[in-house]
This record gives C-alpha cells, sequence and structure tokens, in this order.
C-alpha cells in the first residue's frame, strides 16, 4: 500500500517561493525545501517527481504571485498601467531576488522580450483603451506603453542586482518624469491625461 502524502503540493510550492524570494533561486532544491519544511524530501519527490518538474511547478507559482500583487480594477486603463509599472518597481525594490527569478532569465518559463509582443493580443484591449482614453491613436500608444515599460525594466532591473539605490517614491518619480515626456513626443500634453485629471 502505498504511504500516503501528508504534505500538499500548495505547501510545497509556498515554502519554495518563501526561500526563492528570501534567499534566491539557487537556495532551492529537494533537499534545502525539504529542510524548510521540516519533512523528508519523498513528499516533494512525490509531487513533482524531479527538480525539473519543481523548477517548472515554482515558475508558474512565482508568476501567479507576481500576477495577483499587480493586479488592479482601475477603469482608466492608464491608470491601470502605471499601477502594474508601480508594482513591478515595488517587486525590484522589496522582493529583488523574485524579480531575478521572473525577469532576469533565472526561471525555466522566462523568455526574451519581443517588442512585437506589446502590440499584439495580450494588450489589445488596453492599448485600445488607453487610446479612446486619451486622444492617441493606437500606434502611438504602442510606442508610449514600449518605452516606459523599456525604461522601468532598466531601473528595476539595476535596483534589483543592486546597481541602483533609491526610495520607491524617487523610482516611481523618475518613471513619471519619463513618461510625461513619452508622452510629449507623440504630441499629447501629459497634464491633460486622464490619470493626471484624476488626480487634481
Amino acid at each position: 500500500m502505498a504511504r500516503k502524502v501528508t504534505i500538499s503540493r500548495e505547501v510545497i510550492l509556498e515554502a519554495a517561493l518563501k526561500m526563492l524570494i528570501r534567499d534566491g533561486y539557487s537556495s532551492v532544491n529537494v533537499k534545502t525545501l525539504a529542510s524548510e519544511i521540516g519533512c523528508s524530501t519523498q513528499p516533494i519527490v512525490w509531487h513533482f517527481e524531479n527538480m525539473e518538474g519543481l523548477r517548472l511547478a515554482l515558475s508558474e507559482y512565482a508568476f501567479a504571485y507576481a500576477a495577483k500583487k499587480a493586479a488592479s480594477n482601475f477603469d482608466d486603463k492608464l491608470e491601470s498601467f502605471e499601477f502594474l509599472g508601480r508594482s513591478y518597481v515595488k517587486m525590484a525594490l522589496k522582493e529583488p531576488n523574485l524579480f531575478k527569478f521572473l525577469y532576469l532569465g533565472e526561471s525555466p518559463m522566462g523568455r526574451p522580450y519581443n517588442l512585437k509582443d506589446i502590440g499584439r493580443a495580450k494588450n489589445k484591449e488596453m492599448i485600445s483603451m488607453i487610446s479612446s482614453q486619451n486622444g492617441l491613436n493606437e500606434e502611438q500608444v504602442v510606442r508610449f506603453v514600449r518605452n516606459t515599460i523599456i525604461y522601468s525594466h532598466g531601473i528595476a532591473t539595476m535596483l534589483a542586482t543592486g546597481v541602483l539605490k533609491g526610495t520607491e517614491k524617487e523610482m516611481m518619480t523618475m518613471i513619471n518624469d519619463a513618461a510625461d515626456a513619452f508622452i510629449l513626443k507623440e504630441g499629447i500634453d501629459p497634464d491633460k491625461m486622464t490619470k493626471k485629471e484624476k488626480k487634481k
């Protein structure tokens, strides 16, 4: 009769995510994870078979964790995009190991960015809504979103790797200033954007 597994998949993944955030991705393996949970390696092997299976499951779990923290309910899509940017920078500041895992190539699910992806189906609704709410055509929105993502990613990468030091407020001021410059380049006064009007 097979031995009953009492340690759930969720418990294992939660512990693995905690280790990743605290100690970095390289700290997570079957033995160290078993020690973190206080169990033998058997439940981990039973749920994930091997380290490769654990890595893939941890990647999915970490991406879901990050997506949940970055989710917003703003009707204004520009406000939603700004909130996503703040979440991105917060992760680089407060959970740099998670940022490196998800966005700097440590995750087996990670892949290089493709600039063409920004205007594809996944972001089509957001781009269309920003366009209709702020007087930019969709091509202008794609350029604005692309440039803001690249700039934000650069700052977040420098924060996560310790190259740049600063507060969240300082970083967001830099990103907001850059975003305003990107909007101005498209011929739109940034002070007339929806997000600005809501903050007055």
